[in-house]
């Protein structure tokens, strides 16, 4: 295995350590302390697109839900910080969903009750702030606030281009 630096974004790291990964609303999420390797994500990538040839991954995957499916960074601009790349979520059966536009919103999500695997089905419940992850969150972005519907809006909007990725590249 190549050396990789898989280290997560400090405040990616200072969230998840934070423990909202208890279950959200029937939605479990075990969040990896440091990325997946980049061979592992290449060989997902190529058996979940159906496609051998697929090449790299366009993902550095950072957790899983209990069905398998994986939380990951989208390195949809190259070379772009990878704070600033679009959050998605591969389901094991195929589903495919933006949960962030970004590092920043994704972490608006935490700070504010809401699990990463949430945003795919819907949330069903009353969300409830939490003052530590709100902390990392206005740290992170300078934000006072950032609501869920505006996070989810936001990340909707980058939907096409994640499905025209996965068509072009599916066999």
């Amino acid at each position: 295995m190549q050396d990789e630096n898989r280290t997560l974004p400090a405040a990616l790291a200072a969230a998840h350590a934070e423990g909202f990964s208890a279950d959200h609303d029937g939605h479990d999420f075990e969040p990896y302390d440091e990325f997946m390797w980049s061979d592992e994500t290449g060989q997902w990538w190529q058996s979940w697109t159906g496609n051998p040839t697929a090449g790299a991954a366009p993902f550095r995957v950072f957790g899983q839900d209990g069905s398998g499916g994986l939380a990951a960074f989208w390195l949809r601009v190259p070379d772009a910080p990878i704070e600033t790349q679009p959050i998605v979520f591969l389901g094991s059966e195929g589903e495919l969903h933006l949960i962030a536009s970004n590092l920043g919103d994704y972490l608006w999500l935490l700070a504010n009750g809401v699990g990463p695997i949430e945003t795919v089905d819907g949330i069903h419940r009353t969300t409830t702030p939490i003052p530590a992850l709100t902390a990392i969150a206005q740290l992170c972005t300078g934000d006072r606030h950032r609501p869920v519907a505006t996070v989810i809006d936001a990340a909707r909007a980058e939907v096409h281009a994640l499905i025209s990725l996965v068509d072009t590249t599916a066999r």
